[in-house]
């Protein structure tokens, strides 16, 4: 019988029709494969019902299963489970089920368990599981941690992995891939694992990743059969520049965004609802009161939305969103993913967004309808970031998605796992093996590693096996592993996660009100009496109290903006590609032919910029890398373009140093920034036609970075991390949470016991990978050398500073000076140079 004849579509399309809806060719397509029990992805633009082409298909398969009482059957357990990452999604997506089920006179339930759900909640759903169960990633493992998980996951039928472009190449997404694990061999493979992506590269690899585990059931590993479903949807995307009255020609980061809100006005103005996304929460709390300085008349019209306010706010933010009763909402990423906010006509994007699926997914929160235009305003914080937004559009028009790189053996989530397991029902490590063995992450672990970590969490390792503590693990007489430390089972289960984040204390008004979280680090800088912003509102410092700010609100103007770590986005590998593209074009339009006529007009309005640029030193072409020599009252500065973003600047600038101070023995200084880097000296760099090419070659590259940076350090930071996810330190009970400092200490002391007693541990084998795969982004900086290589390096020595050195220049100097005053020197610096 064909899916269209089923009582099962036939009841859907029903439904569908008395909402004026109509089912995409993609989303049938999905229901099939669902109605065959098979798995695999879906991969669908922003908007344009990606979620329907699970949830109905798990409907129809039910109603074709009970076509004489779907309506009245209930209590049937767990049916769907879909795996969210974000909290904010769960209510919206809940929402949108619940319709649904309504509509069709079901009697299904959707059941919601993260972070913030009620102990009470947790309760009824242990008593009886809901139909329906959306689910974050940490709050699954949770549920592997109750006794008798194996029963929840009986009657499972479909497991949805939301948003699986997000969770890839993450350690959430390696807990994904450990739970899927154990829930496909709970089935014995008998369960559809359904992945849903937008915006996505490497979707082929993305799809074997997640359907790794039902290949391994199968007995093979290496092949993983299974659909993915493209939607053939051409979602319009409007992309439109916002271009300063003059263009800058020696610009510098940071400072143009807020002197371009006077062209914000009239956007937010001519839209019914538009979304503001800043790259930071501090610059998200600047705009968010400058909105309202500039444009009084926006006083509750308008909305701040980040990851550190007060949930109970960021709730009734997304709930006026939906109902279209706010005018604009200033947000950071914490409104990227899915939700489905129709009445957003516009999104304004502040600064370069590093990467093109970042780009396309907040395009995609406007219009979110299929069918309709995404409109999208770039805004750039300096006049070069012109080039990224030209850059971006040719990316978009191309296709050129950046991929996600999975994660290969995480034995710190994988150690954190076992003892999950442990403390609910245990495990037999013979069979666990052959589970874990089945996940992507994990296929290459060999035997001798997994007894090493088993060693690990029973005795503490080569290292730790003097000490109780690290004896978690216990091996019962039949073989069972199993924690029976009730304290220990309860510090595991309150830090079960891997998003290890700087310690956070709570902000509340000394008359009482939550306001939301700051990091320890920012607010020990401030004392009492001095104010700060913070969820829209100027906040003076009362006094800190055990792990909460106290605060009274303050009418002063100026007041300190907080900063998070963790903010400034590198330049993705498929921008940077473009961007050279880009600049190849911009340098041709300055040659003698003129160019085509056909430039971006972000290029053409760079024109005076670009001009300047080629007049001082010279324009390069994507074939080739542009060094600059120039002496100052500083001293000697070498910079470099390579457009690779500023983790490779970070390796490169360290490695070429290393390599120069082989041959004559001088010290520099750093500076870095997306386009390009600074070596400052304070005395002449020998860099020169007969060397350069010797200095920029791939050869001998990963033992010159470990050389020319202190490796040993920077793995004993993110050591720190890995501690933190595998359970060697505790991090604290809640509003008890250890110091930064004290945890790094701790984490640090482990670090150098490993290193002298156990050399070849597996932890701190781990840490130097990820410094050289994640901080120092070897594989790029090897592309880029290997690039450069085969093409031509440019030394020019200019007279004087260039428009692609000022940014640099004025980047070094942030650091020694306040705001206001950095903006006077370069004021200075500027009319000196004109």
């Amino acid at each position: 019988m064909k899916l269209q004849e089923t009582i099962g579509y036939r009841t859907i399309s029903f439904w569908m029709e008395s909402e004026r809806r109509q089912p995409f060719t993609f989303q049938e397509e999905a229901w099939q494969h669902i109605r065959e029990g098979r798995s695999g992805l879906v991969n669908a633009p922003t908007g344009c019902g990606k979620t329907f082409s699970v949830f109905l298909g798990a409907l129809i398969d039910f109603i074709n299963l009970y076509p004489e009482d779907y309506r009245t059957r209930n209590g049937m357990g767990l049916q769907l489970l879909w795996i969210s990452p974000l909290r904010a999604l769960a209510k919206d997506i809940g929402r949108a089920m619940e319709e649904v089920i309504t509509g069709l006179g079901m009697r299904w339930k959707v059941g919601m368990r993260n972070g913030d759900t009620e102990m009470s909640e947790r309760q009824k759903q242990k008593r009886r599981m809901p139909e329906v169960l959306i689910i974050t990633p940490e709050s699954l493992h949770l549920l592997l941690a109750q006794k008798g998980y194996a029963e929840v996951f009986r009657p499972l039928k479909i497991v949805a992995v939301d948003e699986w472009h997000e969770l890839l190449g993450s350690k959430r997404g390696v807990q994904v891939e450990l739970a899927l694990s154990k829930i496909a061999a709970l089935k014995e493979g008998m369960v559809s694992i359904i992945g849903i992506s937008a915006t996505i590269g490497n979707l082929e690899e993305a799809k074997e990743v997640l359907l790794a585990p039902l290949a391994g059931m199968a007995g093979d590993a290496r092949s993983t059969e299974g659909f993915i479903v493209r939607a053939v949807i051409h979602k319009p995307i409007d992309v439109e520049s916002i271009f300063p009255d003059e263009i800058e020609k020696y610009p510098w980061a940071g400072h143009l965004g807020l002197k371009l809100i006077h062209k914000v006005i009239p956007i937010l103005e001519n839209s019914r609802t538009t979304l503001i996304f800043i790259n930071t929460r501090g610059m998200s709390e600047t705009w968010y009161q400058s909105l309202l300085n500039v444009c009084p008349d926006l006083a509750g019209a308008i909305a701040l939305h980040h990851g550190s306010i007060d949930m109970a706010l960021r709730n009734w933010v997304e709930e006026a969103l939906h109902d279209g009763k706010l005018k604009a909402v200033v947000c950071t990423a914490s409104l990227d993913l899915g939700v489905d906010f129709r009445p957003v006509e516009t999104v304004i994007q502040v600064g370069s967004p590093k990467g093109v699926a970042r780009f396309l997914q907040r395009a995609g929160r406007s219009g979110h309808q299929p069918g309709e235009v995404s409109k999208i305003w770039f805004l750039p914080t300096h006049s070069l970031e012109l080039m990224e937004a030209a850059a971006l559009k040719s990316a978009m028009k191309e296709g050129l998605i950046e991929s996600r790189e999975p994660m290969l053996l995480c034995f710190d989530v994988l150690i954190q796992y076992l003892s999950t397991l442990a403390i609910s029902d245990g495990f037999y490590p013979e069979a666990l093996f052959r589970e874990i063995r089945s996940t992507f992450c994990f296929r290459e672990m060999e035997e001798e590693e997994w007894r090493e970590i088993l060693h690990f969490i029973t005795e503490g390792g080569v290292a730790l096996q003097q000490y109780d503590e690290y004896r978690k693990v216990e091996i019962m007489e039949d073989g069972l592993y199993k924690i029976n430390s009730r304290r220990v089972a309860m510090r595991h289960r309150l830090h079960i996660g891997t998003i290890v984040s700087e310690p956070m204390l709570k902000v509340r008004f000394v008359s009482g009100g939550y306001v939301g979280m700051i990091e320890e680090y920012f607010i020990s800088r401030l004392e009492p009496g001095e104010t700060f912003t913070l969820a829209g509102r100027n906040l003076e410092l009362v006094l800190i109290k055990e792990m909460t700010v106290l605060v009274r609100k303050s009418n002063v103007k100026k007041a300190r903006v907080p900063s998070w770590n963790g903010g400034r986005m590198p330049l993705s590998a498929n921008l940077g590609m473009m961007l050279r593209r880009k600049l190849d074009e911009a340098s041709r339009m300055m040659g003698e032919g003129g160019g085509t006529g056909q430039e971006d007009i972000e290029l053409r309005v760079l024109k005076p910029l670009f001009g300047l640029q080629a007049s001082l030193s010279y324009m390069p072409l994507q074939n080739e890398l542009l060094i600059e020599q120039i002496e100052t009252k500083d001293g000697f500065h070498l910079f470099v373009y390579p457009f690779e973003g500023r983790l490779v600047h970070e390796a490169m600038a360290a490695l070429l140093a290393y390599r120069i101070s082989r041959t004559t023995p001088i010290s520099f200084s750093f500076a870095m920034n997306d386009y390009g880097f600074e070596l400052l000296s304070d005395r002449p760099i020998p860099v020169d036609d007969s060397n350069v090419y010797e200095l920029f070659s791939p050869e001998d590259l990963t033992a010159d970075i470990q050389r020319s940076v202190n490796s040993a350090e920077m793995a004993r930071r993110k050591f720190r991390d890995i501690a933190v996810i595998g359970g060697l330190v505790f991090q604290g009970y809640p509003g008890e949470h250890v110091k930064a400092r004290h945890l790094q200490s701790s984490a640090g002391l482990l670090f150098n016991v490993f290193s002298e007693y156990d050399p070849d541990n597996l932890l701190i084998r781990q840490a130097y990978n990820e410094v050289m795969d994640q901080q120092m982004e070897e594989r790029r900086l090897r592309h880029m050398l290997e690039r450069v290589s085969a093409g031509r390096i440019v030394l020019r020595w200019p007279a004087q500073l260039t428009p692609f050195c000022f940014p640099l220049i004025v980047d070094s100097m942030r650091e020694d000076l306040s705001s206001e005053k950095l903006e006077d020197r370069v004021r200075r610096m500027q009319a000196q140079l004109r």
